[in-house]
């Protein structure tokens, strides 16, 4: 097979050309800009490309297949090119697709919890001894990649509601046709690409419908808005199975889970886990894992990066991230940690980066989300809104939205590092949310030395 990739520089395009190569496919690709980790990852493997920019002498016509990136434009030469030709265009997942026809397809779609899910299923499988592809959108501990193509029968995806390419505006989960599909909640996000709930709630009705004859959907009963959704929506031809935060007790900030009559201690926290693992269990079920086995591998499960990852802990503090941006997850991550340490003072720190999360008319969709906070900041920089090409979002509308007592607003990373060193940490938690940097703030060296303070 001989593919070529436009925008081989995306997170998760460079992560498919590395493993089309190592299935010893011929692979090409070109990109207008190429950052780390991506560059290195492409010079390592014999993929980065000779220059910057595109290059229409690459599209010819014994190419079996061309996969266009999220970020390439709609007049791209390339792609202007490749139709001249008539070449086959897909985009990620619709090649995704391509490559797993043959193979048991799960796949992990909701508005949060896909990553941490989709991290537990491919923990157990692998614990396991279970051969399988997968597509995940984070860096796991005993993955060196995140995505892998091989022959093995079965494969794990992330299903991701954000559209495929820049011709193909349908949601990528929309073309992985699973065997065995998970929902793990619904939270209206992507307000640029979703500008209406009711258009948000109609992509997963969809999924609903592209799951295959035969199949299973497992889904989070305890969300009303999604268990409205599967009840209207029934189909004759696939089985349900629902799933909650299952039994569980918390003893010394250690959490211990019974699934099925058996127990087991796990290393991450909080119902929102404890509910992805459940939805994991049930899909490790239908793929011939029993509870004793899944719970066993689960106890050295340490979760996905940025997802309540723990970045540094010292005498009487842990300082943790978490990717955490849009309403519903904000709110899980900071009751999770509460409710792990309820004797701790927990400081917040939210970054809004995302397109939503800088947008003044979606900002009451935060209310009450910080509330479990004992102190908390949120941060904006006026260079994302910039990027995003976003008018500028007043501190009073943020303050308002937030409806939060005591919330401190700062768009100067200068003036967050000057605040997180005069707090009191002493017996303490703190919890970085975002899905972007803080600007540059390096709140890794923060956490390494607050820890070693105390």
């Amino acid at each position: 097979m001989k593919i070529h990739f436009i925008s081989i520089g995306g997170s998760v395009m460079h992560q498919l050309a590395i493993a089309l190569k190592r299935k010893k496919y011929l692979v090409s690709g070109t990109d207008d800009e190429i950052f780390e980790p991506a560059k290195g990852n492409l010079l390592a493997e014999g993929l980065l490309p000779k220059k910057i920019g595109w290059d229409t002498s690459l599209i010819t016509p014994d190419l079996d297949a061309v996969i266009l990136g999220m970020h390439a434009k709609a007049d791209n030469p390339e792609l202007e090119k490749a139709k001249e030709l008539g070449l086959p265009i897909y985009s990620f997942p619709e090649y995704i697709y391509q490559e797993s026809k043959h193979k048991k397809r799960v796949v992990v779609g909701g508005s949060h919890g896909k990553t941490t899910t989709t991290s537990m299923i491919m923990h157990a499988l692998k614990e396991n001894k279970k051969s399988f592809d997968y597509l995940v959108g984070a860096k796991l501990n005993g993955f060196d990649q995140s995505v892998n193509i091989t022959d093995a029968p079965i494969i794990v995806c992330e299903g991701d509601e954000y559209p495929a390419s820049v011709i193909e505006k349908k949601p990528k989960f929309h073309f992985l046709f699973p065997h065995i599909a998970v929902l793990t909640g619904i939270a209206w996000d992507h307000i640029n690409v979703f500008p209406t709930f009711d258009f948000y709630l109609e992509q997963f009705i969809i999924f609903i419908n592209k799951i295959e004859p035969g199949g299973i959907l497992i889904y989070n009963e305890t969300d009303d808005i999604l268990k409205k959704l599967v009840q209207d929506n029934k189909r004759e031809d696939i089985r349900y199975q629902p799933y909650r935060v299952p039994e569980h007790s918390i003893s010394n900030g250690i959490t211990t889970v019974t699934i099925e009559r058996v127990s087991g201690a796990l290393r991450v926290f909080g119902n929102h886990n404890l509910m992805n693992l459940h939805a994991a269990y049930y899909v490790c079920a239908e793929l011939g894992i029993e509870a004793k086995d899944f719970l066993t591998s689960m106890i050295n499960f340490t979760g996905a990066a940025k997802r309540l990852e723990l970045m540094a802990s010292g005498n009487q503090i842990n300082v943790y991230r978490d990717f955490a941006h849009a309403p519903s997850k904000v709110k899980a991550s900071v009751q999770a940690v509460k409710q792990q340490f309820p004797d701790k003072k927990l400081i917040g720190v939210l970054e809004l980066h995302t397109y939503s999360s800088l947008n003044a008319e979606f900002m009451e969709e935060y209310n009450g989300a910080l509330a479990l906070l004992d102190e908390a900041a949120v941060f904006y920089s006026k260079h994302a809104l910039e990027l995003k090409r976003m008018p500028d979002l007043q501190v009073d509308i943020v303050q308002r939205g937030f409806n939060k007592e005591g919330l401190v607003v700062f768009t100067d990373k200068e003036d967050l590092a000057a605040w997180l060193k005069t707090r009191d940490t002493k017996n303490a938690n703190i919890l970085f949310m975002s899905s972007g940097n803080y600007d540059g703030l390096d709140i890794f060296s923060y956490a390494v030395t607050i820890t070693k303070n105390i």
